[in-house]
C-alpha cells in the first residue's frame, strides 16, 4: 500500500513560487509602518527661535532622492535628499516676529512645528559659572517668580562627548521662559537675554551648552587642535578606531546608567514612606558626601534618613528645614510627604514645612540625592543643617542612615571625562549647532586653565577664531566674562595665576567684534561660584548692545592704555574711561596699585586721579619702571571705576615672566 505521495516540483514551478513570495515580501515592505520618514534634528522643535535677517538653514534626513517641501511664514521651498539621505533647505532672511508654524512634508509623513519666533539666537557656553542655574543666584526665588518672558526661549544642551563631529545633539528641547522653566537654566544666560529683550524688544533664543569643570581644549574643533603641536599626539589618539570603540563602550554604559537613574529603585520601592525598612541601611555619625561615607568614588542615587523625636504640640506648627547645599539634586520628604526639591549642587536647601506634617514622637526626614558627576551628598556645614520651629533650632547634622540606590560602579563605567582629549565637547555639544544662524556667543570659562595662562593666550584666540570659522558668519560678536575675584586676598603684592589668566583673556580683545565683562568686584573669597550673576549678565548684555545693536552705551570700565615715568612717579593713561575715573571709596583713596623698580619687587603704592590719568608712586621705589593693578587672585581692595560704575580691568605695564605655563 502506498501510504505517502511525494514528488519533486519542476524548476519552472519553483521559480514561480519564489517570484510570488518575493512580490508578497516586497509589498509587505512597501506598506510597512517601518518605512523611512522625513526627520529633523532635535534642536529644531516647537518653541524655537530662528535667527532673523539671515538665510535660514533647515536640514534633516529622508530616503535618498526623496522630495521634501518646507512651508514657513509665507515661504514654500522644495529640496531633495542626496545619496546619503541628507537634505537641506534654505529660506530667505526674515525680520523678527512670530509666533509662526512650520510644516515639513515628505512622501510618507509631515512634521508640524509651532510657536516659533524669529529673533536673535545666542550661544551661552563655558564651565560651571555659565552652567550655574538661576535657582542658585542671589534672590534666586524672586528672580524665578518674575521670569515670565514668553518672547525669550531657552534650550539646555544635554551633556555628551564624542570623538567625531556629530550631526545631532545629545539631547535638549526649546521651552518658553517662565517660572516653571527658568530655574534650571544658566543664570548668566538668562540675565543676559533678559537685558537684551528689555532693551530691544527683539525675541531672544538662548542655547546653553556648558559643562562644569571643563578646560578650553575640548571646546575647540579637531581641525584647529590638530595643527597645534602640543596636541598632535592627543588628536591622533582621539581619531583612532580603537578610541572610537572605547568611547562607544563608554557611552553605552553611560546610557544604561542614566536609564537606571530614571528608574530609581528607591523611588519605585517607596523608600520615602514614613516607616521605611532601615535594616539594609548603613549608619553614619556625621552626614557627608557618599564618597567619604563609602570611601570610594561613585555617582548615582543615594538616600539619607534622619529620625528625630519631637514633643507634644508639633501637629499644628509650621517649621523650616535647612539642609545646606546638596550635590547635585534632591527630593526631600518628611513623614512620607514631599516638602521640596532643588536642582543645583551649590544651592542651600531651605524648605518650609506646613502645619500637620510634623507630629509628636518619631519623625523621619528622608532625602533622595541624585549625583550625575563628581562628589555627591549633603555637603553643608553642620551649622546649616537644622530644623527650626517656634524659635527653637534642632541640630540635624549627626546620626543619619544612608543607602545606595543606583551605583555607577555596577555599570562598568569607562572613565573618559570631558577633559580627557581635545574637541570632545565641541564634537558633541557644539558642532551640531554650527549649521544654524546665530547672533553671537557669550562665554564664561577659564578657572580650569588658570595654571596655564601663558598657553591660554594662544588657545583662547584660536578658540574664538575657530567658532567663527565653523559658523561661517564672519566675525560674529564674542563676549566673555573675565575671571571674578576668588580665594583669600594677598597681604603683599605677589604673583598670581588668576591675574595672568585674566590678562590672557584681555589679550583677545585685539580680535574684532569682541567685548569683556570685568568681574573683579562681584566674586566671593570662599566660593568659586559667586551668586551675583545679575551683574555678569548685565555687563555682557551691554557689550552685546554696543557690538550688535548700535547702542551708544558705556559697557566697560577703564582700560589701561599707556604709561610714562617722571622721576619717582609713573603716570598711567586709560581709554576708554567713560565719563571719568573715580575711586570707589568714601574718602577718595585709590587702592590695588603696586609699583616696582629694577629689582622687580613690587610694593603697595599710593595713587591719585588727575583727569584721565592716574599718578602712582611709593617712597620705597626711587626709580620705578612698572605698575600693576588688581594683580592678585582676589584683588578685593581694587577700587578704580568709571562714573558709570564699571570696574577697571586688571593690568600690568611689564611683561616679566609669570608663574604659569
Amino acid at each position: 500500500m502506498n501510504r505517502t505521495c511525494c514528488f519533486a516540483a519542476p524548476k519552472s514551478m519553483k521559480r514561480f513560487v519564489y517570484r510570488v513570495f518575493g512580490l508578497l515580501f516586497l509589498s509587505l515592505f512597501v506598506y510597512s509602518p517601518l518605512r523611512a520618514i522625513v526627520r529633523i534634528p532635535g534642536f529644531l522643535s516647537d518653541n524655537m527661535v530662528l535667527q532673523r535677517d539671515l538665510p535660514i538653514h533647515i536640514r534633516g534626513w529622508a530616503d535618498a532622492g526623496e522630495s521634501v517641501t518646507l512651508s514657513f511664514n509665507g515661504q514654500k521651498v522644495k529640496g531633495r535628499a542626496d545619496k546619503k539621505g541628507e537634505w537641506k533647505i534654505v529660506l530667505d532672511p526674515m525680520t523678527f516676529g512670530g509666533p509662526y508654524e512650520m510644516k515639513i512634508k515628505g512622501k510618507n509623513n509631515e512634521i508640524f512645528l509651532k510657536n516659533i519666533l524669529l529673533g536673535d539666537v545666542w550661544i551661552c557656553s563655558g564651565q560651571s559659572n555659565m552652567e550655574f542655574t538661576l535657582a542658585g543666584t542671589k534672590n534666586g526665588k524672586e528672580e524665578i517668580e518674575q521670569s515670565q518672558y514668553p518672547q525669550i526661549r531657552l534650550f539646555n544642551v544635554t551633556k555628551g562627548i564624542s570623538h567625531k563631529p556629530e550631526s545631532e545633539l545629545p539631547g535638549g528641547s526649546w521651552t518658553e521662559c517662565n517660572p516653571s522653566t527658568s530655574g534650571n537654566f544658566s543664570a548668566v544666560g538668562y540675565f543676559f537675554g533678559r537685558e537684551l529683550f528689555r532693551k530691544t524688544g527683539i525675541p531672544i533664543g538662548l542655547i546653553n551648552s556648558s559643562w562644569g569643570g571643563t578646560d578650553i581644549e575640548p571646546w575647540i574643533s579637531g581641525g584647529t587642535m590638530i595643527n597645534l603641536p602640543e596636541y598632535t599626539e592627543a588628536m591622533k589618539t582621539l581619531n583612532s578606531e580603537e578610541f572610537g570603540q572605547k568611547l562607544a563602550q563608554r557611552n553605552q554604559s553611560e546610557a544604561l546608567f542614566r536609564k537606571a537613574m530614571e528608574n530609581d529603585p528607591g523611588m519605585t520601592g517607596k523608600w520615602y514612606e514614613p516607616s521605611p525598612d532601615l535594616s539594609g541601611w548603613k549608619q553614619t555619625k556625621t552626614i557627608s558626601t557618599i564618597e567619604r561615607l563609602e570611601k570610594t568614588a561613585m555617582d548615582g542615587i543615594f538616600w539619607f534618613c534622619k529620625e528625630i523625636e519631637l514633643p507634644e504640640g508639633f501637629e499644628n506648627q509650621s517649621a523650616k528645614l535647612s539642609l545646606g547645599p546638596i550635590d547635585d539634586n534632591d527630593i526631600t520628604f518628611i513623614n512620607g510627604q514631599k516638602i521640596g526639591s532643588t536642582d543645583g549642587y551649590s544651592i542651600p536647601r531651605v524648605y518650609e514645612i506646613q502645619p500637620g506634617i510634623l507630629h509628636a514622637g518619631k519623625n523621619k526626614i528622608i532625602i533622595q540625592v541624585t549625583d550625575a558627576s563628581g562628589n555627591g551628598g549633603i555637603t553643608g556645614m553642620p551649622g546649616q543643617i537644622f530644623l527650626e520651629t517656634g524659635g527653637n533650632r534642632i541640630p540635624l547634622s549627626n546620626d543619619w542612615y544612608y543607602k545606595v540606590s543606583v551605583n555607577s560602579k555596577e555599570f562598568n563605567m569607562i572613565d573618559i571625562g570631558p577633559n580627557a582629549y581635545p574637541s570632545l565637547l565641541y564634537n558633541a555639544m557644539i558642532h551640531p549647532l554650527t549649521g544654524t544662524g546665530i547672533k553671537g556667543v557669550i562665554w564664561y570659562q577659564g578657572e580650569n586653565n588658570a595654571a596655564m595662562a601663558k598657553r591660554y593666550r594662544l588657545l583662547f584666540t584660536h578658540f574664538i577664531q575657530d567658532w567663527r570659522q565653523q559658523w561661517g558668519l564672519g566675525d560674529i560678536p564674542f563676549i566673555w566674562a573675565q575671571l571674578a575675584n576668588f580665594m583669600a586676598p594677598s597681604e603683599q603684592p605677589d604673583q598670581s595665576q588668576w591675574a595672568e589668566l585674566r590678562e590672557a583673556q584681555s589679550m583677545a580683545l585685539s580680535l574684532p567684534n569682541t567685548a569683556q565683562a570685568v568681574l573683579t568686584d562681584i566674586g566671593e573669597a570662599n566660593d568659586i561660584h559667586p551668586k551675583n550673576k545679575q551683574d555678569v549678565g548685565l555687563r555682557m548684555a551691554l557689550g552685546a548692545i554696543h557690538l550688535s545693536y548700535g547702542g551708544n552705551v558705556v559697557y566697560s570700565g577703564p582700560v589701561y592704555k599707556s604709561m610714562k615715568v617722571e622721576g619717582n612717579r609713573i603716570i598711567l593713561t586709560f581709554d576708554p574711561a567713560g565719563s571719568g575715573l573715580v575711586a570707589k571709596d568714601k574718602y577718595g583713596y585709590l587702592k590695588g596699585f603696586a609699583i616696582a623698580g629694577e629689582d622687580h619687587r613690587f610694593v603697595w603704592a599710593q595713587a591719585r586721579i588727575e583727569g584721565n590719568q592716574i599718578i602712582v608712586h611709593s617712597d620705597k621705589v626711587v626709580n620705578p619702571i612698572s605698575v600693576r593693578y588688581a594683580w592678585a587672585n582676589n584683588p578685593d581692595e581694587a577700587n578704580l571705576y568709571n562714573q558709570e560704575g564699571f570696574p577697571a580691568s586688571p593690568f600690568r605695564t611689564d611683561d616679566w615672566p609669570g608663574i604659569t605655563k
